[in-house]
């Protein structure tokens, strides 16, 4: 028999957040999230290869062609761990300053979680070589002033942060006039009959996977977990929404494993 596909979300009413499948005090879940992702932080980029058949790469490309990063604008890759996104918005641009000239954009790549970015780092030898600007952020207080940016990213990030909400509008403050925001997060399946399949998948392989090669299931136990929890395609288009942006949309990867969605500043 598969694990229930979805467990309903935390009581609004209350000061609680969901870490899985447990409701626990919103003050602790950083804490507890920062923990996981110590923990697999050196082996985060080769587990999303294992855990997605190297589908992520596709996805990630699809994200960063959404975003459409320009020449000197300022980009944010937020939740943006190994660097994995900003590597291939610098590659996009890199690739149109050739053909059309122009400065390259200035990317920060922001994560609250600072043994993620080191891992980042480490992936060109520590040398700052990447032109990045690496810091350590929360998404739901970003250190920027308001209309600071011309682009905003977070892939596979924002289910982890404690106030989804909070961290959407925190989003639309920092963007300018114009600016683009694109969110890349696993989803709802929409096809039916594929669920069952797709939850053995999620429950009883990626923990054995993540034991096996990051030594800690139960890391990648709450990552599925947390996907679980995630408000489905329309609910979170709708927040989105709700935070201010306007032309709002998403498209489904995978049968809807896997959501874009975007939104603008207008």
């Amino acid at each position: 028999m598969a694990p229930k596909t979805h467990q309903p979300a935390p009581d609004p009413s209350h000061d609680t957040a969901s870490f899985g499948y447990e409701d626990v005090p919103a003050a602790e879940k950083a804490g507890r999230v920062k923990d996981v992702f110590d923990r697999v932080a050196n082996r985060y980029d080769l587990m999303n290869d294992l855990m997605s058949a190297g589908m992520h790469r596709l996805w990630k490309d699809a994200a960063v062609a959404r975003l459409n990063p320009r020449p000197g604008e300022v980009i944010l890759d937020v939740a943006g761990g190994t660097g994995d996104i900003a590597r291939r918005i610098k590659k996009r641009v890199e690739a149109i300053r050739k053909r059309r000239g122009g400065q390259m954009a200035d990317i920060h790549v922001c994560d609250i979680n600072e043994e993620m970015l080191e891992a980042g780092r480490r992936r060109d030898g520590g040398r700052g070589e990447d032109g990045f600007t690496w810091k350590v952020a929360d998404a739901e207080a970003m250190p920027f002033p308001d209309g600071f940016a011309d682009a905003y990213i977070i892939s596979f990030g924002i289910r982890n942060v404690t106030d989804i909400p909070k961290a959407l509008k925190e989003a639309r403050r920092i963007l300018k006039p114009g600016g683009r925001f694109v969110c890349l997060e696993f989803s709802r399946m929409a096809i039916a009959g594929v669920s069952d399949v797709y939850d053995a998948y999620s429950f009883r392989v990626i923990p054995a996977i993540g034991k096996l090669v990051a030594n800690d299931e139960a890391a990648y136990r709450y990552l599925v977990e947390s996907i679980r929890r995630f408000p489905d395609q329309e609910t979170f288009s709708g927040m989105i929404a709700d935070a201010g942006f306007a032309r709002v949309g998403y498209r489904n990867f995978a049968g809807g494993a896997t959501a874009l969605h975007w939104g603008f500043v207008v």
